[in-house]
């Protein structure tokens, strides 16, 4: 029986039917198909990836969030919250149609921050596929994490540039990355650098075992001695690293929802048909109270999600910073997925447990959202503060 968890409420003559129909129906016909017997530890094999990011370009799906100088589509947040939760209904499919992270959030930043020769050498392979990238901000304790002004890694000038020293951990894609974007203490404030993979001061020391898997480059351990970089490396102003890196994560931690709430909807869809078609009891098991009970509470969230996920994307599109909307999402869809696939395996049975459906990859894959992209116990604190904030400067804490 064919499950259609589609939003209700948009219309067959708008766009955004159109552009859905598009990426789910490449999801459908190329990128699920390739998932059988396909090995995710670390990413999809580097020919697997070729081939279907050259049936996304035919396809007209590939680099949604792309700039169209690069051959991408720059679709607005809340089109991309159509397009990455397609794409994301497959492990797969953020990466054949490339807004995968943490290139999707790179491309996003280096277009609005980097120079003309900066764009040339770095955003234009990233935005077009050719190469891989990083961001590394997060750090060993008592370095930085969810409180970033722990940042330990510090920069100084030296002549011709810059000395980058500190060490870097957990950071996704660092393996067979071109370039890294590395945040750094310069005094009292941050800077971000582009450093080369090959740079002789760049070293990757590990890669850190992880309940995930499917990231490409998988997470990393990398140190920085002394790193030399020259003063054209500097991404953006000197000591507004993290003005810049607000400019990267409330989007980031945004289109991560949308491809999460696409594989939670899938986990979804399998096991509704599953248990609509699972003989119980003299009937099947989609009858059943306690079964109705765990396929509606996952409809009730998945479209919560796509609510929270649609504010957030509008609140970006009118230019708004939208700090709180996007922690209201983060917090709200990392958990509300988790939730969603948990049920889905539950009701799924020994196949949910199994290797015969994507539930279990998924649901291995799911879990550590919660704590990337900003934990939900850092969110809640920074919603309640902005809530008190707001109570007291007159206005009501449920304000719009």
């Amino acid at each position: 029986m064919p499950v259609d968890t589609t939003p209700a409420d948009i219309g067959p003559l708008d766009p955004l039917r159109a552009l859905q129909a598009r990426f789910r129906r490449f999801v459908d016909d190329h990128v699920i198909p390739a998932e059988l017997g396909t090995d995710m530890g670390h990413g999809p094999p580097a020919a697997l990836v070729a081939r279907l990011r050259a049936e996304a370009r035919e396809a007209g799906v590939f680099a949604p969030t792309a700039p169209l100088e690069f051959g991408g589509l720059a679709l607005s947040h809340q089109a991309q919250g159509v397009a990455l939760e397609e794409a994301g209904r497959s492990l797969l499919g953020p990466v054949a149609t490339h807004c995968a992270a943490p290139d999707e959030g790179n491309i996003l930043l280096l277009d609005r921050v980097a120079t003309p020769s900066q764009r040339e050498r770095y955003l234009a392979p990233l935005a077009t596929g050719v190469v891989r990238s990083s961001f590394a901000m997060t750090e060993p304790t008592p370095g930085a994490g969810s409180d970033p002004d722990q940042l330990a890694t510090a920069a100084r000038r030296v002549p011709g540039g810059w000395e980058i020293t500190g060490r870097k951990w957990y950071i996704t894609g660092a393996r067979g990355a071109a370039f890294v974007i590395v945040m750094a203490r310069t005094g009292e404030k941050a800077t971000m650098f582009l450093v080369d993979a090959d740079n002789p001061g760049l070293r990757l020391v590990r890669d850190i075992p992880s309940l995930d898997s499917a990231f490409t480059g998988g997470h990393c351990e990398i140190e920085l001695d002394r790193c030399r970089v020259e003063d054209g490396a500097v991404l953006g102003e000197v000591d507004a690293g993290f003005a810049y890196a607000q400019v990267r994560l409330a989007p980031a931690r945004l289109t991560h929802c949308m491809r999460w709430l696409g594989a939670a909807r899938r986990s979804h869809e399998i096991a509704v048909r599953y248990a609509a078609d699972r003989p119980m009891f003299g009937g099947v098991l989609a009858e059943l109270g306690m079964a109705q009970q765990l396929i509606a509470d996952n409809e009730v969230d998945i479209a919560a999600s796509r609510a929270l996920i649609r504010a957030a994307a509008a609140a970006l599109d009118d230019g708004l910073p939208a700090r709180q909307e996007t922690s209201l999402a983060k917090v709200f869809v990392a958990e509300a997925v988790f939730r969603v696939v948990d049920r889905s395996l539950q009701l799924s049975g020994a196949l949910g447990v199994s290797g015969d459906t994507v539930i279990s990859a998924i649901f291995k894959e799911i879990r550590p959202f919660r704590i990337y992209d900003g934990a939900s116990e850092v969110h809640r604190r920074a919603i309640a503060r902005r809530a008190v904030h707001r109570s007291a400067s007159g206005a009501l804490p449920g304000d719009w």
